[in-house]
This record gives C-alpha cells, structure tokens and sequence, in this order.
C-alpha cells in the first residue's frame, strides 16, 4: 500500500507542478492587393499579429487576442489613407479570426493568414464645414477631388471648433455630421455643423491640490483674470507660468462643464505640488585647470507662495596649474508674478575670490532686479547692483566700488537644452557701472551665440562668443571686467586664460574679446558620440575687436555617452597656432555638450 501511495503522491505532483506546454512559433502570412508601399508599410507596422510573431509568442490565447484586435486596427489604418471600400480577414489556421470565441481558444495554432484588399482611395465628393469663425484656415486637403482620408476630416472639425474657441466661443462643438461613402463613385461626402455657443469670459478661478502653496499666491501666478474674454491661449500660458515656478510637478486648467451667470465659465487649476528642497553637485576636470567641484541647495517654496531660494558654491582650480585655487559662493531669491505675472523680483548675494594667473581679487556683489518673460522663448532682465572689489594685478593693487545695472536678454530656441540638435541660442549682457572708487564710469558687454543644425545623424554646433569694455582704460580697470582666453570655456587646446594682452612690463586682460568654434557631433551609436572640434580665440586692448591684438586656436576629438542627466563628455585638443603652450595636449571631462 505504502508503494502505491507513494506512486499516487507522485503522479498527483507531476499533474500539479508540471510546466505547461511549449507552443510552437506559427506560421504568418499577409497577402495585401495591389497596396502602394506606404500603406502596405503602415497596415505593417499596425498589425498586432505581425508584433505577436516578431517577438516570438506561441500562447494560443494570445495570437488570438492579436487576430481579432487586429480588424480594427487595419480598418482604421485604411480609413487614415481613405479606403472606405476595403475588406480583411483574419484566418486563424482557416477559420475566420472574429467567429472564434474566447471560451473555445484553440489548443494550438499553426498558421494565420491576414488577407487585405484595400479597394479603391476615396476622394472627397462633397466636403462642407461651417460656420466657420473670421480668420480660421482649414486644411487645404477638406475639399472636393482631394484625398478623403479620416484624418483630415477630424483635423478640419478640430480646427473649426478651434477657430471659434480663440475668439472666446469657449463651448464651440460639433453639431451634427453626415459621411456618406459612396461606393460606386470612389468618394466620400463630408458634411459638418458646428455649434459655435455664445462668446464667454472668465469666470470665477478656484485651485485645488495645494497645502503648502497659499491660494492667492497660485491666483496670482496663474493671471488669469475674472471678467476677461476666454482665450485658450493664456489659459495655457497660465499653466506654463505655473510649472514655470518649479513649484508643481503638474498644473492643470479645467473649464467648468456649464456656463456661470452672465455668460462667464468657471474655471479650476489643479496642482501637484513638487518636493520642496532639492540638492545638486557637480564637477569637471581639466589636465591643466585641474578639478572643479560645485554644489546647490535648493527650496522650490521658499516662504508658501512658489518663491525660489538658491544657494551656490564652487571650488576650482584644485590641483591646477593656473594660478591657485578659486571658491566662489552665492544665494538668490526669486519671487514670482510680482508685481505681475510673467515678471519675478530677485535678489542676488555673491562672493568671490580668485587667484588667476594675472591677478588676484576678492569681490562682493548684490543686486535687485526684475525678471521678464516676454515670450516663450525670450526673457530679458534688469537689476541695480553694488559691487565692491579689492584687487592685486601687475598695475598693483585698488580697491574698487561700483554702482551696477546689469541688463540681459535670452532667446533660446534649442529643441534640448543639455544636448541641442537643431535650433539656436543667444544670450547678451550689458553693463553699465557708476565708478565710486578705483575707477571711471563705462560699460561690459558679452554675447554668447550658437547654432544648431543636424542632418542625419551628424549634428554641426557653432558658437560665436564677444566681450567688449567700454570707458576705462586698461590701468584703471577693474581686472574681473577683462578678457582672457585659452582653456575649456573659450579655446580648448591652449592653457587656462594663456591669451590676454602686455601693456609696458604689465600682463593683464583685454578690453575685447573674440571667440570661434565648431563641432560636428556624429552620433555612433544610439549613446555614443564623436566630436571633431576647432576653436579659436582673439583678445584685443582696444574696446572693440580691431585685430590689433594677439589669437590663438586649438582643436581636437572628443567622446559623448548620453545619459539620463546629459551627455558624459571627453575631449582631448591640442594647441593649433599661437604662443606655445604648457603642454602639448589637454582633457577635458565634464557633464553636457561643451556649448
């Protein structure tokens, strides 16, 4: 008895914890009728059955889940492309995919054929849409003899209902529609009504998901204003000035479902609001500039109403041969939609001391200001400062005090912030300063410009770089104003601010500056790069660049490999043309693209 039991446990066991059992790939054909490439390439790409064979599935569930999905599928794929006359079967080893029931799956399934005839293309016979708003322009493919394919006729209901909603109809919508395919003539009659509504202003503006951000001040960010005739277009710049603040991992702005009194509709901002405190570091390293460490600490809410607070420190020149070891630290306050949204106040805390191979300093600054977002891509600033600098250079030693009004403008087109391809950025400073002691009044001027291009899987970068002081001479200038050039911010390949002009038995900066580079990045793989790169550089005395003064350049290969923070980059350059160099080749390591 003890034997026959035991063979029962084991048969039982087997029957319970056997693996199931291996289905075989099956077979797949498509047969589609005289279908143009594209169209064959789509009803492709569409097909669950095709994706189901690729990735090898052989679960009979499964392929038969794909089979039937895929009729809609292929369907909506020829309605895209106008084939309203088309048919498709789906043969799951002959019998037609739709007639199966789930309940009875086949315990095995051997072959699928999909067969497709996409019947004649479709054009428009009829294509009426109306009324339509003053200055809305409708596809020019919504028209009689053109392509009748789904996708135009939704996009031009879209743009119609679209077209009434920015001139304030705010509840625009379809009212009726009539699509008559007509099989015997190869067309589709298209026939739209819409209901446009009445004109409608904001109304009252209530926010939710916030408990840490105050109420009014999210009211005030938003600016949207009660009474104001709808407009989608600031309701999105709303929720744009909202995720601006970097308060909210996500803002929403929903309209009411039904129209308030006196014509007006509601509206609710939803929010989520982001993790208050965040930290960061940083560091790069240069054979020569030796290593550069940095830091910040972050409060995204400063005070409950999405203000900013930052601090910054960095230490460089560690190990360098550039002169000694730099640190540099700073805070900044920004407060948004004050006094109006779109315009931040800050202040800026800073300090600074250098040991560069020309001079030495110790330097303070604080400064007020407004910052403006004109447009999506253009912001500008404006602040008055103080800046009070003690500073050691060939000319000796002085103290200088400044009264400053920094100004700044930004346009930044770039499609990727931390690795651009296509697009361009222009970043200009100007200056002026009040010479309270150490020096006269004048004027420092910078522009940073580069442009993106890719074709194909090369992506050419270049940047133009100026600097220009205006009013003191050299002597009686302060040398943080001045312009040096070499190392990896200007002329890779030349030492760390190697270029800059001798005046009598002096070496100083110059009071111009002209920078030069290109890149051609060729994307190797889909995380690799390699970077051809040539720089050069030319600093002047002379306010304004004359070619007076001395250049030099560098060039060199690097390596990208792209992560999630940005691209890891690698350069190696060596000196090209002027004075010779420390050595005769330098790398440079860092996080993002060099420009």
């Amino acid at each position: 008895m003890r034997g026959f039991f035991g063979m029962l446990c084991a048969a039982f066991c087997a029957a319970v914890f056997a693996a199931p059992p291996a289905h075989a790939e099956f077979d797949l054909r498509i047969d589609i009728v005289q279908t143009p490439d594209d169209l064959a390439d789509a009803l492709r790409a569409s097909s669950l059955i095709v994706q189901a064979q690729r990735e090898g599935k052989g679960d009979p569930q499964d392929i038969l889940a794909a089979a039937q999905a895929d009729y809609a599928r292929l369907v909506g794929v020829l309605y895209e492309h106008a084939r309203y006359g088309a048919s498709v079967s789906v043969l799951v080893d002959g019998r037609e995919a739709a007639g199966i029931s789930p309940l009875n799956t086949p315990s095995d399934i051997r072959q699928v054929q999909v067969r497709i005839n996409p019947g004649p293309p479709f054009v428009f016979g009829t294509a009426q849409i109306g009324p339509i708003a003053a200055g809305t322009e409708l596809p020019t493919g919504f028209r009689a003899g053109a392509p009748g394919a789904v996708s135009t006729i939704r996009e031009t209901a879209q743009t119609a209902v679209d077209g009434w909603r920015a001139i304030g109809h705010a509840k625009a919508e379809i009212a009726t529609q009539s699509l008559v395919a007509r099989h015997d003539q190869a067309r589709i009659d298209a026939k739209i009504r819409l209901a446009p509504g009445p004109v409608l202003s904001f109304g009252t503006v209530s926010v939710e998901g916030n408990s840490a951000t105050r109420t009014a001040r999210i009211l005030k960010i938003a600016g949207l204003e009660e009474g104001r005739r709808y407009d989608p277009k600031e309701i999105e710049k709303a929720a744009a000035r909202l995720r601006r603040t970097g308060s909210f991992s996500s803002a929403t702005i929903e309209d009411a479902a039904e129209i308030g009194p006196g014509d007006s509709l509601p509206l609710t901002i939803g929010v989520v609001e982001a993790t208050p405190r965040r930290i960061g570091f940083g560091t790069e390293y240069s054979t020569v500039e030796g290593l550069s460490l940095s830091g910040f600490w972050l409060h995204r809410n400063f005070l409950g109403g999405a203000e900013r607070f930052r601090v910054d420190g960095e230490v460089t020149g560690i190990t360098g041969e550039t002169g000694g070891t730099d640190y540099s630290f700073g805070a900044r306050y920004e407060r948004p939609a004050t006094p109006k949204a779109d315009t931040d106040f800050f202040a800026e805390l800073s300090f600074e001391a250098l040991d560069e191979p020309d001079f030495t300093s110790d330097t303070s600054e604080f400064t007020l200001g407004f910052t403006r977002y004109a447009t999506d891509i253009l912001t500008v600033e404006a602040g008055v400062g103080y800046l009070y600098s003690d500073i050691t250079d060939d000319f000796g030693s002085d103290v200088f005090s400044l009264i400053t009004l920094p100004l700044a403008a930004e346009l930044d087109r770039r499609d990727d912030p931390l690795n651009p391809s296509k697009g361009y950025f222009a970043d200009l400073a100007i200056t002026p300063f009040a010479g309270l002691s150490g020096t006269s009044d004048g004027a420092q001027m910078t522009f940073d410009g580069r442009a993106y291009h890719q074709a194909g899987k090369l992506t050419f970068a270049g940047r133009f770089q100026l600097g220009s002081l205006f009013g003191p001479s050299l002597e009686d200038s302060p040398a943080i104003y001045r312009f040096y050039s070499g190392g990896g911010g200007s002329v890779r390949g030349q030492d760390y601010q190697s270029l800059g002009v001798t005046q009598g038995a002096a070496t100083t900066g110059g009071r111009s500056f002209l920078g030069l580079s290109a890149e051609a990045r060729l994307q190797v793989t889909d995380n690799i790069q390699v970077v051809p790169f040539i720089d050069w550089g030319y600093v002047g005395p002379e306010s304004f660049p004359d070619f007076s003064g001395d250049s030099h350049s560098g060039a060199g290969i690097g390596v990208r490999y792209h992560t999630g923070i940005g691209p890891i980059r690698l350069d190696l350059a060596t000196p090209v043309s002027g004075r010779t160099p420390a050595s005769d080749f330098y790398i440079y390591v860092g996080i993002g693209q060099a420009f």
